[in-house]
């Protein structure tokens, strides 16, 4: 354990769930067709540099040893009222910083202000501050090519967040555990307003989205999605990660630094005999490869068809869709209501909801603007989480 002191913890999370809850599924997506996706993009051949090797030279072989995953670090924090999983990202370009990023599982892509990484002096209220399609500074290129974030419900809380597409070698985790991305593209923002005009703070909105959908997309076909996703983990081994079920031991108040909560590169035994549930991944141009799984939610005894995801960035609330649902407000389940969770793909949850455990509401997705039915942080405290990048495969895990 690390001894660390994250002071501003409390009024980062509780800013975070007021603006963003909910935020990275409230777009009007369809619900997801059928059980089959003709998959019709390149990128979803199997990458061969992730395969065993061997080489002849005059009747020599020589044998390319496997690689070993890489094991990163979580803060998780607990606040009395939610709980949120933090990585750190030590260097941007040439710039040595220390931004602890809301991890999460429910978005894709690194957004991340642009104080302290560039000289204030190119930050202004209306945007970066220099000419021509590019600029580079401090190792860090900075593209004209612009766009914004919307985070929120409803007009009363929507904030908007406002950069441009970015690249630069960055590296994430800490200094036990870390990985050095060579050119990783992300949203490098200089304002972010909420719906009253009132500027929010420095990294008010710092986000590690490692989902691989595609959070913010730009004109030249250029998005950003998982920064993980990137990484090669090298022979032997599939790009994408595996996180244990947290359990409540370490999560605390000032935040609790767990090492090797993350496992960075998949073993063929991850894929296949470990236990994980297996969900091919579905595609869509816009939003890139969506980690809904098509299934049912029961709640008291009520079968509902919906698509689900599992989001660690969603807390302290689920959110359950059902068309037949009162329009209108969302309604809180009761004390002791059950709910239960079954995945085309044979995956199986149940929870009870209690007066400070699992809170769960029950929304019309006609008013919420949503189809899909979210599971956050609670959901991750029993079970294990896992993503392919390579072959768009999403896995969970009873523990």
């Amino acid at each position: 354990m690390k001894n660390r002191v994250y002071i501003n913890y409390i009024y980062i999370v509780y800013q975070y769930f007021n603006t963003m809850l909910k935020e990275y599924f409230t777009k009007n997506l369809p619900v997801l067709p059928g059980l089959f996706l003709l998959f019709i993009i390149a990128s979803c051949t199997k990458d061969t540099m992730n395969s065993n090797s061997t080489s002849t030279n005059n009747n020599t072989v020589t044998i390319i040893p496997t690689a070993t995953p890489v094991k990163l670090g979580l803060i998780e924090v607990d606040t009395a009222i939610y709980k949120l999983l933090f990585m750190d990202v030590s260097k941007i370009g040439t710039q040595t910083v220390n931004y602890d990023m809301i991890f999460d599982t429910g978005s894709g892509g690194m957004v991340i202000d642009a104080n302290g990484i560039i000289p204030a002096s190119m930050i202004t209220s209306t945007g970066f501050n220099f000419t021509g399609d590019s600029t580079i500074v401090n190792g860090i290129t900075i593209t004209s090519q612009t766009s914004l974030i919307e985070y929120g419900d409803d007009a009363s809380t929507l904030t908007k967040v406002y950069g441009n597409l970015a690249y630069a070698p960055v590296t994430i985790g800490e200094p036990d555990g870390n990985v050095v991305i060579k050119r990783l593209p992300f949203f490098l923002y200089y304002k972010g307003v909420d719906a009253k005009g009132k500027v929010q703070e420095a990294h008010y909105f710092d986000v590690l989205g490692v989902s691989p959908e595609y959070d913010v997309t730009f004109p030249n076909n250029a998005y950003i999605t998982s920064p993980l996703s990137y990484y090669d983990p090298g022979t032997g081994l599939t790009r994408g990660f595996k996180m244990a079920a947290l359990g409540t031991s370490n999560f605390s108040v000032g935040g609790t630094y767990v090492p090797g909560a993350i496992t960075l590169g998949l073993t063929s035994g991850d894929l296949s005999s470990a236990g994980f549930v297996m969900q091919q991944l579905y595609f869509t141009a816009a939003d890139g490869y969506l980690t809904a799984s098509p299934g049912t939610v029961t709640y008291n005894g009520k079968l509902v068809s919906t698509p689900v995801i599992f989001d660690t960035g969603t807390e302290p609330y689920s959110y359950i869709e059902d068309k037949t649902a009162a329009s209108g407000s969302s309604v809180l389940l009761a004390n002791n209501s059950s709910v239960s969770i079954a995945t085309t793909s044979g995956f199986n949850f149940a929870y009870t909801t209690t007066a400070a455990d699992y809170l769960t509401y029950v929304e019309n997705p006609g008013s919420s603007t949503n189809n899909i039915s979210i599971f956050g942080m609670e959901f991750f405290l029993k079970n294990s989480y896992l993503l392919d990048y390579t072959d768009h495969k999403l896995g969970v895990k009873n523990n």
